[in-house]
């Protein structure tokens, strides 16, 4: 009889799990719900979460980090609202595992890649952040990413990107950018799925946008009434985490271990009902 509990073979395609932005409580606790079961269910070999707006919204704290790493995330990501919650800077110099986008000048605390070791072998991770509609200039996240990338594939050819943008065209050319030189290019920050998952010629995984793992019945995981308001008043109003069923949107990627050539990329969507 078969060994059912035996490692894959070592040529058996890699399988990458991305959950999109963590939004508030509702988000947390569907994905701790969800993500023991979801990885077992998809034979999942390396789970990241963009841990974005897993704090009321807006950042992440280490308690919340750690949560969600117990639940099964093996790397965590963000974007702009990374310096939210104050805790966080100290918890950054000490936890590689949970990123910062690697475009903030040096010196900035944390780290921007990394590359775990697994059962597998190494998968890299690296996190951006675009400069088209987000604020304050930081480095160009174009020739920055180039530069981590030749370093990170001394160590691995196995890598994803998370670019956390808001202009679509930004994300579109991240994605010629680094085909052929990564394994998956995914967008956050928008919080709407787009239905544009494909691989690249040169072997590169790409969706624009994942989406979030937050309530359903919202605006981008924002209570409905008070964005309203802000909308039809141009008022000041404060934005709450919505209630409700949670959709978890994800990306699933296969990838070749040798190659580090995306095979196969679908999107991956659940639910929970929430609180």
């Amino acid at each position: 009889m078969p060994d059912l509990a035996a490692e894959p073979p070592s040529d058996a395609p890699i399988r990458l799990l991305f959950l999109g932005d963590v939004v508030g409580e509702p988000g947390r606790k569907a994905v701790s719900a969800v993500l023991p079961g979801l990885k077992k269910e998809l034979g999942v070999d390396l789970a990241v979460v963009n841990g974005e707006n897993a704090a009321g919204g807006r950042g992440i704290t280490p308690k919340i980090a750690i949560g969600l790493m117990r639940s099964g995330a093996s790397i965590i990501t963000t974007g702009d609202h990374i310096w939210d919650q104050r805790e966080i800077e100290p918890y950054l110099k000490e936890e590689p595992r949970v990123l910062r986008p690697l475009n903030y000048p040096e010196g900035v605390p944390g780290h921007g890649a990394f590359v775990l070791e697994t059962a597998r072998g190494p998968i890299g991770v690296i996190n951006l952040l675009g400069r088209v509609f987000m604020g304050p200039q930081l480095d160009n996240p174009f020739p920055a990413v180039r530069q981590a990338v030749e370093e990170m594939r001394q160590e691995t050819r196995v890598i994803l990107v998370d670019f956390h943008a808001e202009a679509t065209s930004e994300k579109v050319a991240m994605g010629w950018h680094l085909d052929g030189l990564v394994s998956v290019v995914v967008g956050t920050h928008t919080h709407v799925p787009t239905a544009d998952e494909r691989i690249l010629p040169g072997g590169t995984a790409y969706q624009t946008d994942a989406g979030m793992c937050g309530p359903e019945e919202s605006v981008i995981g924002s209570q409905i009434e008070p964005v309203l308001s802000r909308f039809q008043t141009m008022m000041p109003a404060r934005f709450g985490v919505g209630r409700g069923r949670v959709r978890i949107n994800g990306l699933l990627v296969s990838v070749q271990p040798e190659t580090g050539r995306a095979v196969a990329v679908e999107r991956v969507v659940r639910y929970w009902e929430g609180i």
